[in-house]
């Protein structure tokens, strides 16, 4: 039996017998880590067949030590077709010419992560986990994990989750990659926040902070715009 196949286990016998890897949510106790990883896969995989192709306009902008003014703004269509086809095309972009640069690298890592789901998801075969505390993330309870990656690469981020205590989906990805993006960014950290968006559990935001040589910190905030899917549209505030 794999290492996944047998969190999923002692997770579905906690929750039946409530012994020690799974203390119920009433006693006001946490769960194991291998219980909370188990719910997690379990609200992932139940959120991939609710997955539909959408099409969603991304609003990218781009700042440096002030945060009241943007150096550069760029909107891009992406359009995702389950289970693994991602496209873009950048629809306007304005001000610093490093802003659109930034922008595509993070839209070309983003379709070819897409394609290979398994080597970045947030599973025991990519991650060790640690219980850190609990914490409230808009008003709901969360399970704060900190989450190290077993080998060193670009795709993959050492920091912390936030993981919603009822349904178990993420809300929260807070770190740095466990290898530097390129020889031009230092000191990267990357924020990713997520909502439901028609049914379905999105990342909704990204903020993504760097040294740049020769240039110095400049933050990109990501934030969608509105979403196409079916005959339904959904917005959300710029």
């Amino acid at each position: 039996m794999d290492t996944w196949k047998r969190i999923s286990c002692l997770g579905l016998i906690a929750l039946f017998t409530g012994g020690a890897g799974f203390i119920h949510a009433e006693s006001g106790a946490v769960p194991a880590v291998e219980a909370i990883l188990a719910r997690m896969a379990q609200a992932r995989s139940e959120n991939r067949t609710r997955l539909r192709p959408y099409s969603v306009i991304r609003d990218y902008k781009l700042f440096g030590t002030e945060r009241q003014t943007s150096k550069a703004e760029v909107i891009a269509d992406v359009t995702f077709v389950p289970p693994d086809v991602k496209r873009y095309a950048i629809r306007q972009a304005s001000g610093m010419g490093l802003g659109e640069k930034i922008v595509r690298q993070m839209l070309d890592h983003e379709t070819d992560i897409v394609k290979d789901y398994g080597s970045t998801d947030l599973t025991p075969s990519n991650y060790d986990f640690q219980f850190v505390r609990e914490d409230r993330l808009d008003g709901q309870r969360c399970y704060v994990l900190e989450m190290t990656p077993k080998r060193k690469g670009k795709t993959l981020l050492r920091g912390h989750i936030w993981v919603d205590a009822s349904t178990y989906q993420l809300r929260r990805t807070e770190g740095e990659p466990g290898k530097a993006p390129s020889w031009w960014l230092r000191d990267s950290r990357i924020v990713l926040t997520y909502g439901d968006v028609g049914g379905m559990w999105l990342q909704t935001s990204s903020e993504s902070t760097a040294n740049v040589r020769f240039v110095g910190p400049h933050t990109m905030v990501a934030r969608d715009v509105e979403y196409k899917f079916s005959e339904l549209t959904a917005s959300r505030g710029r």
